[in-house]
């Protein structure tokens, strides 16, 4: 009897999980920086375009923010049995947590988000402003994208 081989199912199968794995670091790390936002409005003249050299930036400040946002969502997770929601520019859900120990994680969070962003280069402001952008440019979340991809295949490589 003749066996029939799907060489390329497997192929495509590692293909759709390796984009999903990406697809989901975009959103986590979306939802990273949204977090981060500072309480700072948006500049309201018409922003400058956004070049190649920003998007790398703010793609590394996302890689290094998602490793901070693991580490200490896994610590809060211990402490209250569940990972809460926090946004930095809004102390209420900072406060709302429930143990000093708690609120502190995510004040240092909060503080090392800041300073991996300016540390990139980037203002904070830019960082959010190109955060807000990406809400509903499709562009720019696919140059984001295929920036994450490229920088987590170095890491990955090395």
């Amino acid at each position: 009897m003749k066996r029939i081989t799907h060489s390329s199912f497997g192929t495509n199968i590692a293909r759709m999980l390796y984009k999903s794995f990406f697809v989901g670091t975009l959103a986590a790390v979306s939802f990273a920086a949204s977090s981060i936002v500072s309480s700072a409005k948006a500049d309201t003249q018409t922003p400058s375009p956004i070049n190649s050299n920003d998007i790398e930036k703010y793609s590394r400040a996302l890689l290094t923010i998602e490793q901070s946002r693991l580490q200490a969502f896994e610590e809060l997770k211990k402490i209250s049995g569940q990972v809460p929601t926090i946004t930095c520019n809004k102390p209420k859900t900072i406060a709302a947590l429930p143990t000093s120990k708690a609120r502190d994680i995510a004040k240092k969070y909060c503080q090392r988000s800041q300073a991996i962003v300016k540390d990139s280069g980037l203002s904070v402001q830019l960082f959010n402003n190109i955060t807000l952008k990406l809400r509903n440019d499709d562009s720019l979340k696919e140059q984001i994208h295929n920036t994450l991809i490229r920088l987590q295949r170095n890491r990955n490589s090395r």
